[in-house]
């Protein structure tokens, strides 16, 4: 079995808080890891209809059959099972009594927030990441750009393995299973998306949804303009409003935000889209092989979307809030992506090409300079092989990103 990364801060937080709480989207592997984490508790999914009625109809007895600590899959499917769990953390406040899982984001923090507040830990579970499926330990990405950092070379890639990196995501069943990744996304979106998200969002045109799922594709790694994809999908500014913040709560998608370091210029507000699963973002786009993504016009946007997602990984399986932004004026320079450390930020650049250009490094120059720091730490990650440091800029193979 893989192991994920989550799983040490997983175990961490169940020996503090009486409560833990683990999200993400459906696939993403959270029984797995919360079963391999804790092989002694008791186990209960309420996606089982009898389980599931059992805990609606008795609550009570529901939870009084488990005489030690146990985990509750897909608890969101029983929201007034939270006030009895609280009722029972509250009388013996033991560590690790429960452990929480589900895939409805919205409905399961909405539950918890109600009645788990500050005697729940919550954290998040995506697809695999590059470091899990090469068993990499988790990085903190703003050591990266740490001035006098020896840089090394990434091993021997094939620059094949890239575009197949892309093609694939990082479901676990696709992994686990050597299956092909078409054929079991189409299958996945058909099911969650167009089924539970839909359902959620009691929308009744499944070509409607369908038309912006896609559309939404179409945009990721590109700023958010909700009247332009309304207009297009044919749908309410509202509506696609609404649609979007179940995307996002569903983590399908991530609105990365802009970062507003005043330079006495004006900056954007609008958010980015990305995709959090560039195969499912590949799935949508109908790229039907990964060596189509060699010429494909979306290629820059798929690998930006990979940088971004591989990012926020890195974040979610620490248990870390994510820091990162964006930075555009309205004159058009733009920043890709901004890690904040501390006080300082860190400007990054994202470039598909395999060989880097001097032109890659136009955009942090005009930053470094707008921010009066023309050393200011900066990154580089690419498409090709070698990570090493030009004019300054930690340039990182896309193998050595995440």
């Amino acid at each position: 079995m893989i192991t994920r990364h989550l799983s040490r801060t997983l175990k961490t937080a169940a020996r503090d808080f009486p409560v833990v709480t683990v999200t993400g989207p459906r696939q993403s592997g959270k029984t797995t890891l919360v079963r391999a984490a804790f092989p002694r508790h008791s186990y209960a999914s309420l996606e089982d209809p009898d389980a599931r009625a059992f805990a609606t109809e008795d609550p009570r007895g529901f939870l009084a059959q488990f005489r030690g600590k146990v985990i509750l899959d897909e608890v969101q499917r029983t929201p007034d099972l939270f006030s009895y769990i609280q009722g029972i953390v509250d009388q013996a406040d033991r560590p690790g009594q429960f452990v929480l899982s589900g895939s409805q984001n919205f409905l399961l923090l909405h539950g918890v927030s109600q009645t788990l507040a500050g005697r729940c830990a919550v954290l998040r579970l995506l697809p695999f990441s590059r470091s899990e499926l090469v068993g990499r330990s988790v990085k903190d990405l703003a050591k990266h750009f740490r001035p006098g950092r020896a840089r090394k070379s990434a091993a021997e890639v094939d620059p094949a393995e890239l575009f197949e990196t892309l093609f694939t995501g990082g479901y676990p069943r696709i992994h686990d299973k050597a299956l092909d990744p078409r054929t079991w996304l189409a299958s996945y979106y058909q099911t969650y998306l167009e089924r539970d998200v839909r359902d959620l969002l009691s929308v009744g045109d499944a070509e409607a949804f369908g038309r912006f799922a896609r559309l939404c594709a179409g945009r990721s790694g590109q700023l958010l303009n909700v009247s332009s994809l309304a207009a297009d999908a044919g749908i309410s500014h509202t509506s696609a409003r609404r649609w979007l913040s179940i995307l996002e709560a569903s983590f399908v998608i991530h609105l990365l935000r802009p970062h507003h370091r005043n330079f006495n210029k004006r900056l954007v507000k609008s958010p980015k889209l990305y995709f959090l699963d560039t195969g499912l973002l590949c799935y949508l786009l109908r790229i039907q092989r990964a060596d189509h993504l060699v010429s494909h016009s979306a290629r820059g946007a798929v690998f930006e979307t990979w940088v971004v997602s591989e990012a926020l990984k890195t974040y979610y399986h620490r248990g870390v809030e994510p820091q990162l932004y964006f930075w555009r004026e309205s004159s058009g320079h733009e920043i890709d992506l901004m890690i904040e450390e501390g006080t300082s930020q860190i400007p990054v650049e994202i470039k598909s090409g395999q060989t880097v250009a001097s032109d890659f490094m136009a955009a942090i120059d005009y930053w470094r300079n707008l921010a009066g720091q023309p050393q200011a730490v900066a990154g580089l990650v690419y498409g090709g092989e070698r990570s090493y440091t030009r004019q300054g800029t930690s340039v990182l193979s896309w193998s050595d990103w995440a």
